[in-house]
């Protein structure tokens, strides 16, 4: 299985909007972190579709090693 390329060690703060679709990139290859560009193709990934069930401000991992994908949790913290 192949692994996804270190984006950045830090969340990135988007506004998400109630009802709206996002895709949040799962490769780490898109130019448009944390959003998906389309960069995976040719790859094993797709990105991570959802729905915002509410508008909020939210921080989006960018390290791809979330235990919570799309959303951070920290894990930035212990990569090398």
């Amino acid at each position: 299985m192949e692994k996804p390329k270190i984006a950045g060690k830090a969340p990135i703060a988007v506004e998400l909007e109630k009802g709206k679709r996002y895709s949040w990139c799962t490769c780490g290859l898109s130019e448009k972190q944390p959003f998906c560009d389309g960069a995976h193709r040719g790859t094993s990934f797709t990105p991570l579709k959802f729905e915002a069930t509410e508008t909020k401000t939210a921080h989006l991992c960018t390290c791809k090693a979330s235990s919570n994908p799309g959303f951070c949790d920290g894990s930035h913290k212990s990569l090398d």
